[in-house]
């Protein structure tokens, strides 16, 4: 969700510290695992907020070893016109498909974590995947 993996790790100390000093709140009633997706969804909102406040550089492209350059190449390509067409999404619809395609969760547990209905989680992830495969498609993304 934080698009680096420098902001990703300093999220997930975050995330472990904040958990250990609260855990004395953790509801036994709810899933452990949404509660702790729920304080990480927090961190990321917030690091998201602090971006807009500073200048952030992308690392450069690694290197993905392949049996081809061709073929590594395009697959770059599509995985970075995907990333980029992800990152076009409104987080609503970015995080659903973060936490269902990346971190696995079903969708009872992503409907704890963002405190939303099942129905609601279900129709977002459905209009996500459309408008990530038209943002896709209009970069001149293929299938």
């Amino acid at each position: 969700m934080l698009s680096s993996d420098e902001d990703a790790l300093d999220a997930t100390q975050d995330t472990l510290v904040k958990m250990l000093r609260h855990l004395e709140q953790f509801d036994d009633k709810r899933n452990f695992s949404s509660w702790v997706f729920g304080i990480a969804r927090n961190r990321c909102i917030d690091e998201h907020r602090r971006r807009k406040r500073r200048v952030y550089e992308e690392p450069g492209d690694l290197v993905d070893p392949g049996p081809s350059p061709i073929e590594n190449t395009t697959r770059a390509q599509r995985a970075d016109q995907l990333i980029d067409a992800l990152g076009k999404l409104p987080p609503m619809y970015r995080e659903v498909l973060v936490l269902y395609h990346f971190e696995h969760l079903k969708y009872a547990e992503i409907s704890e974590a963002l405190e939303l209905p099942m129905g609601t989680v279900m129709n977002r992830i459905f209009r996500a995947r459309r408008k990530l495969r038209e943002a896709y498609e209009a970069q001149g993304g293929q299938r």
